[in-house]
């Protein structure tokens, strides 16, 4: 039985473990033939432990997303927007 990983589902958990405001975090997925887009929305408070230090956070969060993502042959694009 082989185990597999939902892109979506890992990217609500790393970001729910990085966030104080889990509750404010929204992912909205928009999937095409040969990508995904995922728009990440989280609380003010918490986008700065989302990019991390010169967006080294980020880098390792869309690094993992891709990897999930190559699995199927799609690439992945992750855009962190501010929540109002």
């Amino acid at each position: 039985m082989e185990n597999t990983v939902r892109p979506r589902e890992l990217l609500s958990f790393i970001v729910g473990a990085l966030v104080d405001k889990a509750e404010a975090v929204s992912i909205e997925e928009v999937v095409d033939d040969h990508s995904r887009v995922f728009k990440l929305r989280v609380d003010q408070s918490d986008i700065g432990r989302v990019i991390g230090k010169e967006g080294r956070t980020a880098k390792a969060i869309r690094t993992i997303i891709g990897v999930a993502t190559a699995r199927d042959g799609q690439k992945a694009k992750l855009d962190i927007v501010e929540s109002d």
